[in-house]
């Protein structure tokens, strides 16, 4: 079937997305104009067009009404870590003084402001579809979001005896007059703004934080009814909890009258600096440094439109903000909080179930999985592949009297981690453990401190991390002594050894004992946890090492490849490519005249399409039930084809910043169904992809005339798995 390049009508403008080429009529260029602005698209705007692209499924009526709810909720969340870790950053570096502009020309003022005239017409579309459709929507199926006044007096009764037993005791107004300072606000609060009176003190202000710790969905009793419903049950009606706390102020205020009441909420800083180099406990420096999330600056503050300037003017000067880190929204705040809604059992509204398969090879009966890996290589295809042979390798380790040792990396594993576990039960037999568990993992931090902190009780040697440096790799490394020596068997992968999100990302895995991985394995383990300088490993492409030069390698060689011979192929698929010495070499690689196509999930910074620089290249984003989270890069070399997986993108901070590793696929059934089954599905997808103009915008792929949709995802949940080296039937 033919890759389809028609496109439905264009997404409506947004913001400008740097100096793009396509806007000032570029002409072909020479090789040393390519670091020109206008070949850049801004990466922070980037970013804002992907969020925009998951607030475009949310609309998508062709979703499962719950799963439409998710996505609003992750854009929410998506938009709240923006704020916290890249706007943050873009304000220190305007407080730092910084001039330097980015790739894209735009200065961080610039650039501050483009975010904020991108973010506005977003955040009013995303409020629009939550009210006018997928409220009215959950409506009809019989969950209702309603307004307290609307509610039956009966109804009320019962929520009035809730206040007064769940949410009163927890609730701590705070007053800001001459003798009590203003009040600490936290980071991802939500808040009321109160002003109370009386006689002798006149107007007050006073600040009430809704509790996160209740559910900010507070279920409806029906009349006649003994208990507040569970949310399992149907029809179910909701009220938001700061509008059941507003109602009931009088109760906090006794004696004063409550003028009025503003919802808001706050966003900080929480891009933690961690003093490594002077740390002489990792461990500690990172828990003193999550602190600081609650603490930081302040980068945004949101109102309710109905709360007066007055009221605004005295919560931005006193969280020492300006007028342009104000926003103001209609109706419920902090929308994330949607997700809970996921909690229904309702399954008619959700995606239907699936099970993930297990390879052929690894269901043989009688034989265990090193018998399994020991005969080929195993490619697990995530989430279509279960992710239990992971987990059934570690605890086969663990009890198998064979077994000497066991290495892994952990990264992100999660508050229930049944791969942590079998680590445990390994040293609790007696195996030789090691595990390297980056405590600097964002949003991770403290599970992983508690992770480590255990794994240590358990006997296992733990190393946290290396200076400077996350160890993102993702390799788990078996010794064991066989009849013919020692083997060793690893799993590679692309995404984390987190049994929950790979059931929803997508991500390949790779079970091997080919040696010289296996030798690999261990020179990288040696280099994670005790002293090395090998900048050379057999097989792996290790960052930082010598993954960037090894890569542009790679790229340099499929251009003199297609000079000589042509037929120069690149299909690289990655969540982000941002690195400007990357997006050069593949200018360069399509000025030579390879046919190149990027699957950028998320940020791309790279313009396609651009005359005499970019006209072969074609860059596709996938936004599905599942997140697209596995790397893949191919090249075809001359027919001699290599495929490359592992943990890193395109990005300065995977290639100079991290540990990173990218493994070689070496089984040509393996490499060929990888090419012919994985990329090319993901090449015809003419559902869920949406293609990067020069413009720096997206529009949706439609079939080619005559042929029917194809959804990639949909397409993997059907089908078998892989043919290559026997792995599957």
């Amino acid at each position: 079937m033919a890759t389809p390049h028609s496109v439905a009508d264009p997404v409506p403008t947004g913001a400008p997305m740097g100096n793009l080429a396509a806007n000032d009529g570029v002409t072909p260029m020479p090789q040393s104009d390519l670091s020109r602005p206008n070949l850049y698209i801004n990466r922070e705007l980037s970013w804002i067009e992907y969020n925009r692209r998951v607030l475009e499924d949310a609309a998508d009526p062709r979703h499962p009404l719950l799963e439409r709810v998710k996505l609003l909720s992750i854009y929410n969340s998506n938009v709240d870590e923006f704020f916290m870790i890249r706007l943050s950053g873009l304000k220190e570096q305007l407080q730092s003084g910084v001039t330097e502009a980015a790739p894209d020309g735009l200065t961080v003022s610039e650039q501050l402001r483009e975010i904020r005239k991108a973010l506005e017409p977003l955040a009013i579309e995303q409020r629009a579809l939550f009210t006018h459709q997928l409220s009215p929507a959950l409506a009809e199926q019989g969950v209702r979001i309603s307004e307290l006044a609307a509610l039956r007096p009966a109804e009320q009764v019962a929520l009035k005896d809730y206040f007064d037993r769940e949410i009163f005791p927890v609730l701590t107004p705070l007053a800001f007059d001459p003798g009590h300072p203003f009040p600490h606000i936290s980071n991802l609060s939500l808040n009321l703004a109160v002003t109370v009176t009386d006689l002798k003190e006149g107007e007050r202000f006073a600040r009430i934080k809704i509790p996160s710790v209740l559910p900010r969905l507070v279920p409806v009793q029906r009349p006649g009814s003994d208990a507040l419903p569970t949310a399992a049950h149907r029809p179910q009606t909701f009220i938001w909890l700061e509008q059941l706390v507003a109602e009931h102020l009088s109760a906090l205020f006794p004696g004063l009258e409550v003028v009025e009441s503003y919802a808001f909420r706050v966003i900080r800083d929480a891009d933690i600096e961690i003093q490594e180099d002077e740390a002489a406990d990792l461990s500690r420096s990172v828990e003193a440094s999550l602190l600081e999330r609650r603490f930081g600056s302040v980068v945004q503050l949101t109102v309710e439109t109905t709360m007066p300037v007055r009221l605004r003017t005295l919560l931005a000067s006193n969280l020492r903000i300006g007028p342009d880190d104000v926003y103001a929204e209609d109706g419920p705040l902090g929308l994330a909080d949607l997700s809970e809604l996921l909690r229904l059992d309702r399954p008619d509204l959700k995606d239907p179930p699936f099970a993930p398969r297990v390879p052929h090879a690894l269901r043989s009966a009688g034989e265990d999985v090193f018998e399994a890996i020991k005969r080929q290589d195993i490619l697990l295809h995530h989430p279509y592949d279960s992710f239990t042979p992971i987990v059934d390798l570690i605890q086969t380790a663990a009890r198998d009297p064979q077994v000497l040792a066991i290495k892994q990396t952990l990264y992100r594993v999660g508050s229930h981690a049944p791969v942590v576990d079998a680590l445990m039960e390994a040293a609790g037999q007696g195996k030789q453990v090691a595990v390297l568990v980056e405590l600097k993992a964002r949003w991770d931090e403290e599970n992983n401190i508690e992770w480590a902190r255990s794994l240590e009780r358990a006997g296992v040697h733990v190393a946290y991390g290396m200076v400077g440096l996350k160890t993102h790799a993702k390799i788990a490394l078996v010794v064991r002594k066989e009849p013919d020596g020692i083997r060793r068997y690893v799993h590679l992968g692309t995404g984390n050894y987190n049994a929950a999100t790979a059931r929803v990302y997508t991500d390949l895995g790779l079970l091997t004992c080919n040696p010289e991985l296996g030798a690999d394995a261990s020179d990288l383990f040696n280099y994670l946890t005790g002293y090395s300088t090998q900048s050379t490993y057999r097989r792996l492409l290790v960052g930082p090492v010598s993954l960037r030069a090894s890569f542009l390698e790679r790229i340099e060689r499929e251009i003199l490849v297609h000079r000589a011979s042509g037929g120069g192929r690149l299909i690289l698929k990655m969540n982000s490519l941002v690195d400007a010495e990357i997006i050069q070499a593949l200018y360069r690689a399509s000025q030579a005249g390879v046919t190149i196509d990027l699957l950028v999930r998320g940020v791309c910074c790279l313009v396609p399409g651009v005359p005499g620089v970019s006209e072969t290249i074609r860059v596709t984003s996938i936004v599905g039930r599942f997140l697209e989270h596995s790397r893949v890069y191919y090249f075809r070399n001359g027919g001699d084809e290599e495929i490359q997986l592992g943990s890193a993108d395109l990005m300065p901070r995977n290639l100079d910043r991290r540990v990173e590793t990218l493994f070689p696929i070496e089984d040509p059934g393996l490499r060929a169904w990888l090419r012919g089954d994985v990329l090319d599905a993901y090449l015809r997808d003419t559902v869920n992809a949406r293609l990067l103009g020069a413009d720096g915008h997206y529009s949706r792929v439609t079939p080619a005339p005559g042929e029917p949709p194809f959804d990639s995802q949909a397409s993997f949940l059907t089908q078998g798995g892989s043919t290559g080296g026997g792995s599957y039937p």
